[in-house]
């Protein structure tokens, strides 16, 4: 049994705001120092993790303050004070939510930048979607049993280490229609 996404009129505008807000979870708040994970590709991991916990709780103080000064999202080239009113007003209309993503892609491309990309679904907290967690490691499989169930879309963060620790600089986000369905 999987979750039924309710659609409406505006449902352009409310999930380009929820999934901003996993933007700012991934992309914005969370600093990894470097040396924390065994190597970088579990830092950025870990970095993903902890941003939608992050996101999940409406920290967005804590989210913001840690903020790489040139942050971008897009599509529309959104800096972080746009980010922070777009996730103050996701925030009141969904109250509390979930967000759910297979295991990341990490490519570190060198000593100083890498990029990741990650297919995200985000649902009302009493929502479920069965086996998610058993198929973390498997992102093509988790893909084919979200997208039965509610709209996908793909997130693409570029980092960059700077004082040893691995921030976002930019993000982008599109709808996601990939895997064959």
């Amino acid at each position: 049994m999987g979750i039924h996404v309710r659609r409406s009129p505006t449902r352009a505008w409310c999930a380009g705001a929820m999934t901003m807000t996993f933007l700012a979870a991934a992309g914005l708040g969370l600093l990894i120092p470097a040396g924390a994970a065994k190597d970088d590709s579990a830092a950025i991991r870990q970095l993903v993790e902890k941003g939608a916990s992050m996101a999940e709780e409406k920290r967005i103080g804590d989210l913001m303050d840690l903020a790489d000064e040139g942050f971008v999202a897009m599509p529309g080239h959104h800096d972080g004070g746009t980010v922070r009113a777009i996730l103050f007003s996701a925030f009141r209309q969904y109250g509390k939510f979930k967000i759910h993503y297979p295991r990341p892609a990490v490519e570190i491309i060198s000593d100083t930048m890498a990029a990741a990309t990650l297919y995200i679904v985000i649902v009302r907290q009493n929502q479920t979607i069965p086996d998610l967690r058993e198929l973390y490691n498997d992102p093509r499989r988790w893909l084919e049993r979200v997208g039965e169930t509610a709209d996908l879309y793909q997130l693409k963060l570029q980092l960059f280490k700077r004082d040893g620790r691995w921030r976002v600089q930019q993000a982008q986000l599109e709808s996601f229609k990939g895997a064959g369905f």
